[in-house]
C-alpha cells in the first residue's frame, strides 16, 4: 500500500490533470507520520535519480528538521546526494524561519548563520513570496516547459502557526501536497488532496482512548508500531481504502501487509450491527401464516387472473360471448346495463383507462 502511494506520485497526472498530492496525518497516540513522510521521500527520490518518475526534480521544503538532516537520511537511505544540486533543492524554513537570528547577527550579537547546500527562508509568514520561491527552485531544476517536479512540506502544523489556514489551503491548491490539525484544518487539507494517509495506533484502551497512561501494555505496544491507512480519490468518484501495519525500526519504518486474521480489515471495514438479523423457527411460521393484501383467498376454486390479453371462461370473469349476448339484452331491456366490447385481437392492448390493478382482490 505504501508502494502504491509511491507508484502514484510516480506516475503523476495526465496533461490537464492535477497533479496527484498526499496528505498524512497522525495523532499523538502514534506520531509517526514523519516516518512516513521520509519514506516516501527517500522512495520520490531514488526514482527521480533513475528516470522512472514524471517529475524530474524535487524541492524540500523544511519547516521540521534542518537541511543537514535530509541529506543525511537521503545518504543513508542509498540515495546518490553527490549530485544532489541536480535534482533536489531544500528550501529552508527551519533555521531562521522568522529571520530574528539574522537581526541578531546584524547587530553583532550572534555569528552569521547560513543555510549550506539550501536557501535560507526568514519569513516564513510571506506565504506569497514562499510560492514565488518554490516555483522559483523547481523552474531552476528542470528548466522551462512541461517538465514537471515535486515538492514537499514535512509539517504544515509549522506553517499554520504563522499563516492562516486559508493560505496555506491556497498554497496548497496551487502546489498540490500536504499535512493536520482540528477539523476543520484537517477536512481541508484532505479535500485537496487526492490520497490521504492516516496514521493511527495499533490497540486501544477499553475506554476508547489510545495510549492511555494508565494501561503501560497498550502504551508499550503503540510505541513502535501502528496501522496506516489510504484511501486513494479517484477523477470519477470512486474511493478506494487500503490497510497496512508498520514498524519503526532503526533503519527506518517498514510496512506489512494487514492479513484478515490480524483482525485490523474487518474491525475497519465491516460495520457493527447492533440486532440480530436472524429469524426463530417461530418466527419463520409466523411469517408463513402472514396473508398478504394483494393475494386472492380463492375461496376453494381456482384462481384466474384476467391480464386483458386472453379470454376466461364466462364463469370466472363474465366475458361477453355468442352464448351470452342474449342474457346480456335481456338485463338490458329489464333495467340494467351493460356495454359490450370485442377486442380486435389479442394483440391488442388494453385501454389506457383500464385499471391494472382490477383483479386484486383487496
Amino acid at each position: 500500500m505504501a508502494d502504491s502511494i509511491c507508484r502514484t506520485i510516480r506516475d503523476g497526472a495526465l496533461e490537464g490533470e492535477h497533479a496527484p498530492s498526499l496528505t498524512i496525518k497522525d495523532t499523538t497516540a502514534s506520531p509517526y507520520g514523519f516516518g512516513v513522510f521520509t519514506h516516501v521521500l527517500s522512495q520520490a527520490s531514488t526514482l527521480i535519480l533513475a528516470g522512472k518518475s514524471q517529475s524530474r526534480g524535487l524541492v524540500v521544503v523544511a519547516y521540521s528538521r534542518s537541511p543537514s538532516f535530509y541529506l543525511d537520511f537521503l545518504k543513508r537511505s542509498g540515495v546518490d546526494v553527490a549530485s544532489s544540486q541536480k535534482w533536489i533543492h531544500i528550501l529552508d524554513c527551519y533555521t531562521d524561519p522568522l529571520g530574528w537570528k539574522h537581526q541578531l547577527a546584524d547587530s553583532g550579537i550572534l555569528p552569521s548563520n547560513s543555510s549550506a547546500g539550501a536557501c535560507l527562508f526568514q519569513d516564513v509568514k510571506d506565504i506569497n513570496k514562499l510560492q514565488s520561491l518554490i516555483l522559483e527552485l523547481g523552474s531552476g531544476l528542470v528548466g522551462q516547459g512541461k517538465v514537471r517536479f515535486s515538492v514537499a512540506i514535512d509539517s504544515v502544523t509549522e506553517m499554520l502557526r504563522h499563516v492562516p489556514l486559508s493560505k496555506v489551503a491556497a498554497l496548497i491548491s496551487d502546489l498540490r501536497s500536504h499535512d493536520i490539525h482540528d477539523v476543520r484544518v484537517t477536512t481541508s487539507l484532505e479535500y485537496l488532496s487526492s490520497m490521504v494517509a492516516s496514521v493511527e495506533s495499533l490497540n486501544q484502551s477499553s475506554d476508547g482512548l489510545s495510549g492511555d497512561l494508565g494501561n503501560l501494555s497498550l502504551l508499550e505496544q503503540n510505541f513502535r508500531r501502528g496501522k496506516f491507512h489510504v484511501r486513494f480519490k479517484r477523477r470519477n468518484g470512486r474511493v478506494r481504502v487500503m490497510n497496512e501495519q508498520f514498524h519503526m525500526e532503526e533503519s527506518g519504518i517498514k510496512f506489512t501487509s494487514v492479513t484478515v486474521e490480524d483482525g485490523l480489515v474487518s474491525q475497519g471495514l465491516v460495520p457493527k450491527v447492533l440486532f440480530n438479523l436472524e429469524l426463530s423457527e417461530k418466527e419463520k411460521l409466523e411469517r408463513a401464516r402472514v396473508v398478504l393484501p394483494f393475494e386472492h383467498q380463492g375461496n376453494g376454486k381456482p384462481i384466474q387472473i384476467y391480464d386483458g390479453r386472453r379470454s376466461l371462461a364466462p364463469e370466472s370473469m363474465g366475458e361477453v360471448s355468442a352464448d351470452t349476448s342474449q342474457s346480456s339484452t335481456e338485463e338490458c331491456s329489464n333495467g340494467g346495463g351493460e356495454i359490450i366490447y370485442f377486442r380486435d385481437s389479442d394483440d391488442e392492448r388494453p385501454d389506457s383507462d383500464e385499471d391494472p390493478d382490477d383483479d386484486l382482490d383487496i
